[in-house]
């Protein structure tokens, strides 16, 4: 099985540096980094091509024009040019436990795709690893949240995987440590384009997933991420609006959007 993983970035090299140092020491890796950037400055492409030439595996830099918060049309032209059957996806802030992929693929079936978690990482411990570009993270260091989930325990991850229920509602999504099949993303067209600006866009994909009939299953105690701190900086403006248009996709049950990916796979 050929496997992608897609990075999404915007203008934090040293993060993004760590995010993909991680990815080159995975157990097993992936056969493909496609980083989808949404409009980074220079000083990124510079970061990228410096990685590509230490890299075992092929790099793909998709930039597109810094037009505001756009993560779902760069999401979208990574999907399409992707050439894997699978499909990994984090954000350029997050650091790869070195059997992240591994464990992804062991929990991977047919109709199925994947949320993963995220071990929150404080400002303190954040700056300690951007200066040392360590991406081995202690979890029994200081100034960590959600420790659990940095817990590996894989014979509890597989019993746990599709039962697995938080207090938030079942297609509750964060982009940051998803995977799908590439087929799944290509019937229900990918991410919605009609998003803008910070929110709800991953789990309005996954309410069409789940409308398709495919199973959503919880990566605990396994495909573990960490997440590096940084403010919020993030605009959330266009919340509103995104959440009547996740709203629409719950009463509506769509599977395809009108406006995806599928405008990118002949480009």
């Amino acid at each position: 099985m050929k496997v992608s993983l897609i990075i999404a970035t915007y203008n934090w090299p040293q993060a993004l540096e760590l995010a993909v140092l991680s990815a080159f020491k995975q157990s097993r890796l992936p056969d493909e980094i496609i980083i989808a950037d949404d409009g980074s400055t220079e000083q990124t492409r510079l970061e990228i091509k410096k990685l590509t030439e230490k890299s075992k595996v092929p790099i793909i830099h998709l930039w597109q024009e810094d037009n505001g918060f756009q993560k779902t049309s760069i999401l979208n032209k990574a999907f399409a040019k992707s050439t894997g059957d699978y499909i990994i996806q984090i954000d350029g802030d997050i650091i790869l436990h070195h059997h992240f992929i591994k464990d992804h693929l062991g929990l991977a079936k047919k109709n199925a795709f994947i949320q993963g978690g995220r071990v929150l990482l404080g400002p303190e411990i954040s700056e300690k690893i951007l200066s040392s570009k360590n991406t081995d993270v202690n979890i029994f260091a200081n100034d960590i949240k959600r420790r659990k989930d940095g817990i590996r325990f894989l014979a509890l991850s597989n019993f746990i995987a599709a039962g697995y229920r938080n207090s938030h509602p079942k297609y509750f999504a964060r982009g940051a440590n998803m995977s799908f099949w590439r087929e799944d993303l290509i019937l229900t067209n990918g991410y919605n384009e009609d998003f803008s600006g910070w929110g709800h866009e991953d789990s309005e994909l996954t309410i069409r997933l789940l409308n398709a009939g495919k199973q959503k299953l919880q990566l605990k105690f396994g495909g573990i991420a960490y997440h590096i701190y940084h403010k919020e900086e993030t605009s959330k403006k266009q919340d509103q609006k995104n959440r009547e248009l996740l709203e629409n996709t719950v009463k509506s049950g769509i599977i395809f959007t009108p406006k995806g990916l599928n405008q990118y796979l002949d480009a």
